[in-house]
């Protein structure tokens, strides 16, 4: 509606700041004369007195010369040739007419071309409360400040994450505390790939000498890749950085490296080069795609990683590779970390540090399910807090106090002596049964009060309330677990 409403505009502004307006009044006549510098003879009359007027331009008429001005127009250079029109402009949904509009219009009228293809709009920054940043509010941030204290990278990267085209996002420090521990857990998986580098020569690896570790998180980059770069074309970075997050985080640093730190740490593995092939490989993959995100870590990371390219700026984008899209591999770890987040979720449910080791029985009638768990037996065991992982096609040998939890096509089983110290055990949950009585009986009197209800706020008495039935659900849950620990 804008571009097809155009009416004429006023440009001049009585301010003291500003491009001041490049035309001068001749003293005697009048005529005016619009130049880049104050004439020397009136064209009409032959005076040579000029004034020129007083007035500055709108901030937005030289804004709106940006996208030309700045490459050398009026002239016919070579950056012109070449940038103008560009492709996307990227702006805030406030200044869509002051701005966006004008140079459209001025870029059509000065040269006859639309400056840019496409116009990203985004939303505005806005305080934890959600009010517009302003001076007279006192709740503006100062970049310089947060990117001394956490970095640019981490500030770049919290502008972006959980962002929407459009939609406007709160501000607050813990988003940037958040992005600053990523960027520690991007430099800490580094340094753990550059410490053990050196343990093996990875210039004859092959597909062949992969583990289906290697090959699934291989393939997950791989995908990672089509995913991010197709976000990254359809303007939606909130997404694609949402999913390089979950991804170097969780399947890379938090589940890939601790698979393969048996096979590093142990001098008889032949996979070590394999392992650190991958690792390089993934890092590499994983530095490219964050880096428009976080340019300054992924940079450092990056020359310290490899010498083959110069810089990470302009290094090849990565692309899908038939290669390494390995779904079946995919598919087996993924039945790792099913069994490995069961165990973990029922060691934690009994309270078992992980620093007690168990038996772990894998029982399933398949063998395509067994020979999952064979070809990752070492890092399942170190996962699942392993002390030795047996895999069988039934229970034989497993004790009848055994505990177990269920994933697709088969159980797993742990025996409940190795787990729990009996008799400590009732300990503990007598002890906490005991407090938990003492707490439900403090409540019970608190609500009992005609006092307290009656002059407490309301949200106390409630808050009261949720304690009790907090309180006695826990306890039924201690006297269940004792009851079976002193059958």
């Amino acid at each position: 509606h804008w571009l097809e409403n155009i009416r004429d505009w006023c440009i001049s502004r009585q301010l003291w700041w500003g491009h001041r307006i490049p035309a001068y009044y001749c003293d005697d006549c009048g005529e005016i004369v619009v130049a880049k510098e104050t004439p020397s003879v009136c064209p009409k009359c032959g005076c040579t007195h000029f004034t020129q007027d007083e007035d500055t331009l709108d901030t937005w008429f030289s804004s709106a010369l940006w996208p030309f001005s700045t490459l050398g127009w009026p002239d016919k250079t070579e950056d012109l040739d070449y940038f103008y029109p560009t492709n996307v402009l990227v702006t805030g949904y406030d200044i869509i007419f002051f701005w966006v509009i004008r140079m459209v219009f001025s870029g059509y009228e000065q040269t006859g071309k639309c400056p840019f293809s496409d116009v990203l709009i985004h939303g505005l920054v806005r305080d934890e409360q959600g009010r517009k940043m302003s001076k007279s509010l006192g709740n503006g941030i100062d970049p310089l400040e947060i990117i001394d204290q956490y970095g640019a990278d981490a500030l770049r990267l919290t502008l972006v994450t959980g962002n929407a085209p459009g939609n406007d996002m709160r501000y607050s420090e813990k988003k940037i505390i958040a992005s600053r521990n990523f960027a520690n857990k991007v430099w800490n998986a580094s340094r753990f790939m550059l410490m053990n580098i050196e343990k093996a020569d990875l210039s004859n690896v092959s597909l062949d000498d992969l583990t289906p570790a290697d090959k699934w998180i291989l393939s997950k980059a791989n995908s990672l890749v089509k995913e991010v770069t197709d976000n990254m074309e359809n303007y939606d970075f909130g997404v694609a950085v949402s999913k390089l997050n979950d991804f170097i985080w969780e399947e890379f640093c938090d589940w890939y490296i601790e698979m393969v730190k048996p096979r590093l740490y142990n001098e008889e593995d032949t996979t070590k080069a394999a392992a650190l092939f991958t690792l390089k490989k993934v890092l590499t993959i994983s530095l490219k795609l964050l880096h428009p995100y976080m340019p300054f870590i992924t940079e450092e990371i990056f020359c310290s990683l490899q010498d083959e390219e110069e810089s990470i700026m302009v290094s090849d984008w990565p692309v899908f590779e038939e290669a390494f899209d390995f779904k079946a591999e995919e598919n087996e770890v993924e039945v790792i970390k099913n069994a490995v987040r069961n165990i973990r979720n029922l060691r934690a449910d009994m309270n078992v540090p992980p620093s007690k080791k168990a038996s772990v029985y894998v029982v399933s009638e398949k063998e395509e399910v067994r020979k999952v768990f064979e070809d990752s037996r070492v890092f399942f065991a170190t996962l699942g807090y392993a002390s030795e992982v047996h895999v069988q096609a039934d229970k034989a040998g497993i004790a009848d106090d055994a505990v177990s939890t269920v994933i697709p096509d088969a159980v797993i089983y742990m025996p409940f002596a190795e787990l729990v110290d009996v008799e400590k055990e009732i300990a503990r949950l007598e002890k906490e049964a005991k407090r938990l009585e003492g707490e439900i009986k403090r409540a019970k009197g608190m609500l009992s009060n005609e006092k307290f209800i009656s002059k407490a706020p309301a949200a106390k008495v409630e808050a009261e309330k949720e304690k009790l039935e907090k309180y006695t659900s826990m306890a039924a849950q201690v006297a269940e677990r004792l009851s079976q620990l002193k059958k």
